[in-house]
């Protein structure tokens, strides 16, 4: 399988996800402004790979700065989680992680013991064991020769292990069930098509791309068993953002009767979210709507709304499948058990 992040020589070594299916391209980073860059340009992407990318950038930075006194190191380090920060508002996964690192910092005077205590490789590997988990417990939702639709990408190339909602598809292919996964393009950036049917088709799981307009029809036609995505913040009472065009996937299989289920790490929990109103939506630019095959609608006065994330309320979602366990409704109450 492929590994999207690692850390060597004090650079940072990721697979620049823009270039996938084509080419796969690893770039180093030696800087935290060039990782601010990397995740914004989505060359690194995935709420649970942001976070440990958070964490080896920081780790980064450690090393970058201390040769400083410790105040100075201090003030450098909470600058780069500043501008880490700022890179995307939705995943909450980059913010726990970087939240605590600057606990870490401001709760220890000697730089040497905070630099020790930046531990990016028990964040990677943590995450590693979470998706398995996730799978053990998902894949007992899933029937031989099931008909599985997902959206966006939540494989090997958005966290640190097998994946979340691909991870649970991986897990029962291994075991024999032979599922079929029916995959949206997920425009405007195309991860369904470019990402996740390159990563099935590689472990040659029986895999369909369809237009994002055609999930209805596909429910409809196809008779889909069951739907998984992924969650990039998940409130606490049950209400997922995740990529757009899930919430009118929930929709459509609250229509057609199809359980639809998120899986996500209990990281992906925000305790400081009660519900939607809570979670902040990132809108990208314009260029990523007309720039693929749609270079003539530029010269018009159209204006261009590209929100990155939509919101399920927790109404539409059968059930949240994490590490510890599946969590059902009523959110509210069951949620604070497995967090």
């Amino acid at each position: 399988m492929l590994n999207p992040i690692s850390y060597k020589d004090n650079k940072i070594i990721i697979l620049d996800q823009t270039k996938i299916p084509n080419d796969e391209t690893y770039i180093e980073i030696d800087s935290i402004q060039r990782l601010y860059e990397a995740i914004k340009k989505l060359q690194i992407r995935g709420a649970p790979l942001l976070g440990i990318a958070a964490a080896y950038g920081i780790r980064l930075s450690s090393v970058l700065n201390i040769n400083k006194n410790t105040d100075d190191y201090k003030k450098s380090l909470l600058k780069d989680i500043v501008l880490l920060k700022s890179s995307r508002p939705t995943a909450v996964n980059l913010f726990n992680v970087l939240d605590n690192t600057e606990n870490i910092i401001k709760s220890h005077d000697d730089k040497f013991r905070i630099h020790e205590s930046l531990v990016a490789l028990a964040v990677h590997e943590e995450d590693k064991s979470m998706c398995d988990r996730i799978a053990d417990n998902g894949v007992t939702l899933i029937k031989e020769n099931a008909k599985i639709l997902t959206h966006c990408n939540t494989g090997v190339l958005a966290t640190g292990g097998i994946g979340t909602a691909l991870g649970i598809i991986y897990r029962s292919f291994w075991e024999g069930k032979n599922p079929n996964v029916y995959v949206g393009e997920t425009r405007p950036l195309l991860q369904g098509a470019r990402l996740t049917a390159f990563e099935l088709a590689s472990e040659g799981i029986n895999v369909h791309v369809l237009p994002d307009s055609a999930r209805a029809y596909i429910m409809k036609d196809k008779n889909i068993d069951i739907v998984i995505t992924g969650a990039d913040r998940i409130a606490m009472n049950g209400d997922t953002a995740n990529k757009i065009g899930t919430f009118d996937t929930a929709i459509n299989a609250k229509y057609f009767n199809i359980p639809f289920y998120i899986a996500a790490p209990t990281s992906t929990f925000d305790k400081n979210a009660s519900d939607m109103s809570d979670i902040p939506i990132e809108q990208r630019a314009p260029e990523e709507l007309y720039k693929i095959g749609y270079q003539g609608l530029i010269k018009t006065k159209t204006d261009f709304i590209n929100p990155a994330f939509d919101i399920t309320p927790n109404e539409l979602i059968t059930g949240i499948i994490t590490e510890k366990g599946i969590i059902l409704p009523p959110y509210e109450k069951n949620i604070p058990d497995y967090i």
